[in-house]
């Protein structure tokens, strides 16, 4: 991480990142649906690749939203995870990834699920280091980084003052 990205930021445009991975019979139960399990590494895969990308550190998994699968993935999609910085902390920072099966032969797309991943930069002895602002390019991601604020809250379970 360069001195200067700790000063003046980044934008969430700098860390996103996209994986992409045909589903194969490896990947699923009897019935031809990809376990869940597998689409979970992924998808954490992704997202602390956004948050290492962001912090120019290593980032460890602290929390993971309830993850719901919408639609069935069969074997045979492509399978593309998309994880973009929504929300940053002093150590911590939050990633919205979100799931797409693509039949590769008609190239319809299927959106299966999306969950917010939390992460903590570390430093060299393994201890929560700082990471750069967010920077809000779009309206999408000022709303991403307030809402973030609010579903920090909720984990933490502070309760928001009354207006």
């Amino acid at each position: 991480m360069r001195n200067n990205d700790l000063e003046l930021g980044k934008a969430s445009s700098k860390s996103c990142v996209h994986l992409a991975q045909l589903m194969l019979p490896e990947h699923a139960n009897p019935l031809g649906n990809v376990h869940g399990g597998v689409i979970m590494k992924l998808t954490d895969e992704a997202g602390s690749l956004a948050a290492m990308r962001h912090a120019g550190r290593h980032a460890v998994t602290v929390f993971v939203e309830s993850m719901t699968f919408d639609e069935p993935v069969q074997v045979g999609s492509l399978l593309h995870v998309n994880a973009q910085v929504s929300w940053v902390g002093r150590t911590s920072l939050e990633v919205l990834v979100r799931v797409d099966a693509e039949n590769p032969l008609t190239g319809h797309v299927v959106e299966t699920n999306s969950a917010f991943f939390v992460y903590v930069a570390l430093d060299h002895q393994g201890r929560p280091t700082l990471v750069p602002r967010l920077i809000c390019e779009t309206t999408k991601e000022k709303q991403l980084m307030a809402d973030g604020e609010k579903r920090k809250k909720v984990r933490l379970g502070i309760r928001p003052a009354n207006n």
